[in-house]
C-alpha cells in the first residue's frame, strides 16, 4: 500500500506527539527509487526535522542496470543497518564525530521512517562537492574521531564488513571484471583488509556528498550510514580522497592526507582515553593504504570502468598493493 502525503504527515504527528507537524518540502529521492528524504516542521516548537522514508519499489530500476535480487537484498539490508545505527549508535556520538540524532522511528514490512535532527537548523547547511578551504581537513578529523571512538565497540546488526563495495556483496561486479592479476588477487586483498589488527567502525560511504559543513567553516557532521560496519579505516580514507581530490592533488597531497589523519587519530585516542600501540597502528595504516585503493579499484573495474573516480593514481596504488602481495608470496 502506497502511503499518501497526508498519511505520512499524520503518522509523523503521532510519532512526535505533535499535531502541528507539517511536511514542508521534498529534499531528494533515494537511490534507485527506494524512497525519499523530506523536511517537516513543527509550528508549535518552531523546529524542523528531516525524515528518511524507505519504501522499496515493486520494480527495481537501477540507473546502471544492476537490477538483480542480490542488489535488491543488499539495499534492503543497508537500510536496516542504517536504522540500527541511528537507534543504537548515533546518540553516543559527540561534536567531534557529529551525526544527526534519531528523534523517532517507525518500521513495518512495507516501509521505514527515520525522523532525524535537521542539520541545517544546527548550522551544518553547507554542501561541498570537491576540496576547497579546510573541507578535507575537517572530513579527515571527523573520520579519525569516529574511528577512534568506536575502535573498541561492537554493535550487533551492522555490517560485519563495512563499505558498500566489499567483495562478499559484489560478486556480480567481480564476475564482470576482465581476467587478470587484480581479479585473481581480489580475495587476497579483501582478506588482508579484513585481517587488519586495527579494525573499527567505518562509515563505509565517506564522500563529501555525505558530509554537512558548518557555515562558520570550523565543523562538520556526517549522514547516510547504510554501509557502516567493521573494517580497516584505510577504506574510508581512500574512498574519501578518491572523490574530492584531482589527479594532481592525489599525487601531491598523499603525505598530507595520511599525516593529518594520523595526527587526529592520535589526538582522538588520547581524548577518549583509549590505550593503543599507536606506532603499530600507524605502520599498519600506511602499509594498508594502497590495499584500500586497490579494493575500491577492483569494485570500479567491475561496476563502472568509465567512472570519473578512476585515476592513474588509483592504478599506481593498486600496482603497489599487488607488488606487496607478490613479495609476500
Amino acid at each position: 500500500m502506497e502511503l499518501t502525503r497526508d498519511c505520512v504527515q499524520a503518522l509523523l504527528q503521532s510519532l512526535l506527539k505533535d499535531r502541528t507537524v507539517e511536511i514542508t518540502e521534498s529534499l531528494q529521492s533515494l537511490w534507485s527509487g527506494y524512497g525519499q528524504i523530506f523536511r517537516c516542521y513543527s509550528n508549535a516548537l518552531g523546529a524542523s526535522y528531516v525524515v528518511k522514508m524507505v519504501s522499496p519499489p515493486t520494480e527495481i530500476n537501477h540507473p546502471r542496470g544492476w537490477n538483480t535480487d542480490i542488489s535488491h537484498r543488499r539495499k534492503l539490508i543497508s537500510y536496516d543497518v542504517e536504522s540500527r545505527f541511528y537507534q543504537n549508535v548515533a546518540n553516543t556520538t559527540d561534536s567531534f564525530c557529529k551525526v544527526p540524532k534519531l528523534l523517532a522511528s517507525h518500521q513495518t514490512d512495507e516501509y521505514t521512517l527515520l525522523v532525524l535532527e535537521d542539520l541545517d537548523d544546527l548550522g551544518f547547511d553547507v554542501r561541498i562537492d570537491e576540496q576547497r578551504g579546510n573541507a578535507l581537513v575537517l572530513a579527515l578529523r571527523w573520520l579519525a574521531y569516529f574511528h577512534a571512538k568506536f575502535s573498541q565497540t561492537k554493535v550487533d546488526g551492522l555490517w560485519d564488513t563495512g563499505s558498500y563495495w566489499h567483495l562478499a556483496t559484489r560478486q556480480d561486479e567481480w564476475n564482470t571484471m576482465p581476467d587478470g592479476e587484480l581479479k585473481q588477487m581480489a580475495s587476497a586483498i579483501d582478506k588482508r583488509l579484513n585481517q587488519a589488527n586495527f579494525k573499527t567502525l567505518i562509515h563505509g560511504d565517506a564522500k563529501f556528498a555525505n558530509f554537512c559543513f558548518h557555515h562558520q567553516g570550523n565543523d562538520i557532521a556526517a549522514v547516510d550510514f547504510q554501509y557502516v560496519g567493521y573494517g580497516s579505516p584505510v577504506k574510508d580514507l581512500a574512498y574519501l580522497v578518491a572523490g574530492c581530490l584531482s589527479e594532481q592533488q592525489l599525487e601531491t597531497q598523499e603525505s598530507f592526507v595520511l599525516s593529518t589523519y594520523l595526527t587526529y587519530l592520535q589526538q582522538a585516542f588520547e581524548f577518549y582515553d583509549i590505550k593503543t600501540d599507536f606506532n603499530q597502528i600507524t605502520d599498519e595504516i600506511r602499509t594498508l593504504y594502497c590495499f584500500g585503493w586497490a579494493d575500491f579499484y577492483r569494485f570500479l573495474v567491475g561496476w563502472n570502468p568509465q567512472s570519473h573516480k578512476m585515476s592513474q593514481y588509483m592504478k599506481n596504488q593498486t600496482q603497489r598493493c599487488l607488488s606487496l602481495l607478490r613479495e609476500e608470496n
